[in-house]
């Protein structure tokens, strides 16, 4: 909801920048930690959940920040017809 309020009627390269913001501070680590301990109970095995995180976490940031990165070196698309 905080993303999309954001990017509400901005341009596309405002909306990568939010977005990819949005998922290296906030989206990455819940969701790495929320997989992780509901795989770590079901499993009931703790290492397993860490060891879960450690590879989700590393994943979902770098999604996030390569979404970032296009939203930082994307061209604004310009309409110049006469």
């Amino acid at each position: 909801m905080f993303a999309s309020g954001l990017s509400q009627g901005k341009s596309a390269k405002r909306k990568y920048i939010v977005w990819g913001t949005t998922i290296i501070l906030i989206i990455a680590p819940f969701f790495s930690w929320a997989v992780s301990i509901l795989f770590a109970i079901s499993q009931e095995e703790g290492f397993a959940g860490v060891a879960l995180m450690m590879l989700l976490f590393p994943f979902f940031f770098l999604v996030g920040l390569v979404t970032l990165l296009i939203g930082v070196f994307k061209k604004e698309s310009t309409n110049k017809s006469i």
